[in-house]
């Protein structure tokens, strides 16, 4: 999840109050289309904002008197996914165009608050450019898909080479298991103070920046489950927490109990994701980050954070397994797709605009400016997208070894289950077996006992 700071709240009243005050829904201009979005709580970075202007602009002059109402939600995730799901829920606040991380989606799509696109999308030529992983990400339970997806990412390894060379390490490292990474990690500890040699997410607070950069990172590499140890799609069922959950766990109580990552306090901060890409890492306060192919996007001219020389001061290296066994290397991916509220009285102009969106140029433009990974073939063989930023060939290696979230509608609260359980061990009120043991005892109240499956115990 790609981190964002707390809930703007001002921002965020102001974002909707045209909604409420005009007194009318969604459908109250047959000519305008209203699109929600969450906008970066960073005030430097507004480059969502110019290509979403700029796509309004192409719109309104391709559709005489058709109108492109921007509607910015200044705020953190969480609280971005709360407004608008608030917001879906009336005729009056609806809009006709959400921004929708899949992440949520099945959920919203539970809720009521989203339609089907498929008669769209049946008629849409481009969408055979998609590549299957993303059009599942956003298909529902019930066969139909309810988004169209404008990227994807991965995570991996972002490591300091200044840093590591004066602990010894070499500027081409890269770590075959969990042990090495630990290992590296106490060297620069011993060797380089005053630099945080590892940063892990945890906790609650960062939500599912920390359940899906940091803890399923771990629990994906540890080869628990047959592959799928939050999930097992087949049987329909939820993995209780085995051995791998609590090696997971373990280690990042291991990071946090021998001081190799930050302070508690910082940690645990909802602001985390964005400390570290704006501070700890363009002024050389932390070594290691087990982070996103997106970073390098902010230390860009056109970013919040300009760093000439990130391209030349960080390496990648792929996040190994815990053991090193087979595939070697792990990663996570996700991303957002554009969605068509059930109440929008615009979805025609709704599904206009998705497709000014989805233009090559367009689509090639925003996997460029917002470093995402293309989940179109036609995209990914431009020479613009291949060329755009160092590390993008890297991180769009890693695909084939890659996992996608459960796409269920209950994942949410999973997720919070997870960042409680991440947060007793990382602080030592749990070990990490107790907070496996917790995770369970609330897997089992939101999955209604019925669809849990027995985790392996090893």
């Amino acid at each position: 999840m790609r981190p964002t700071a707390p809930l703007i709240l001002a921002a965020t009243l102001a974002a909707t109050a045209g909604l409420t005050s005009c007194g009318g829904g969604s459908g109250s201009d047959p000519d305008t289309v209203k699109v929600a979005y969450n906008r970066s709580t960073d005030n430097k970075i507004r480059f969502k904002d110019n290509h979403l202007a700029e796509v309004k602009k192409q719109f309104e002059k391709a559709n005489p008197g058709k109108k492109v109402k921007l509607i910015p939600i200044q705020a953190q995730d969480n609280d971005y996914a709360t407004k608008v799901q608030q917001m879906m829920r009336s005729p009056k606040t609806a809009p006709d165009l959400v921004y929708e991380d899949t992440f949520r989606i099945n959920s919203d799509i539970k809720a009521g608050y989203l339609r089907p696109l498929d008669d769209y999308l049946d008629k849409w030529k481009t969408w055979d450019q998609f590549v299957d992983t993303a059009k599942a990400a956003a298909k529902a339970e019930d066969g139909k898909t309810y988004g169209v997806p404008d990227g994807t990412d991965t995570r991996g390894l972002w490591f300091n080479k200044k840093i590591f060379a004066k602990a010894g390490l070499p500027a081409d490292w890269s770590p075959k298991n969990w042990n090495e990474i630990l290992e590296a990690a106490r060297t620069i500890k011993k060797k380089v103070p005053g630099v945080t040699p590892l940063n892990v997410y945890t906790g609650k607070a960062p939500g599912e920046t920390s359940v899906m950069q940091g803890f399923e990172m771990l629990l994906y590499g540890t080869g628990e489950a047959g592959g799928n140890p939050l999930y097992d799609p087949g049987a329909k069922k939820w993995v209780t927490g085995g051995k791998g959950f609590s090696d997971a766990l373990g280690f990042l109580r291991t990071v946090y109990s021998e001081k190799l990552g930050p302070d508690i306090s910082d940690a645990l901060d909802p602001n985390v994701g964005t400390t570290v890409f704006s501070e700890w890492l363009p002024e050389g306060k932390l070594a290691i980050a087990l982070d996103g192919s997106w970073l390098g996007q902010n230390w860009l001219k056109t970013g919040g954070k300009p760093w000439p020389e990130w391209s030349k001061t960080l390496g990648q290296a792929p996040m190994p397994t815990q053991n090193g066994q087979a595939p070697g290397k792990v990663s996570m991916s996700g991303g957002w797709t554009w969605a068509i509220t059930a109440k929008s009285k615009n979805p025609d102009l709704a599904w206009k605009f998705i497709e000014r969106l989805q233009t090559k140029d367009n689509a090639v433009t925003w996997d460029i400016v917002d470093a995402q990974i293309a989940v179109r073939k036609d995209v990914a063989q431009d020479p613009k997208y291949t060329s755009s930023m160092p590390g993008i060939t890297f991180f769009t290696g890693l695909v084939k070894n890659t996992h996608y979230r459960p796409t269920t509608p209950v994942y949410p609260q999973v997720s919070t289950a997870i960042g409680e359980a991440m947060e007793a061990a990382t602080t030592g009120d749990a070990s990490p077996e107790k907070a496996a043991k917790s995770y369970d005892d609330q897997l089992k109240s939101i999955a209604d006992g019925a669809t849990v499956a027995a985790g392996g115990q090893g």
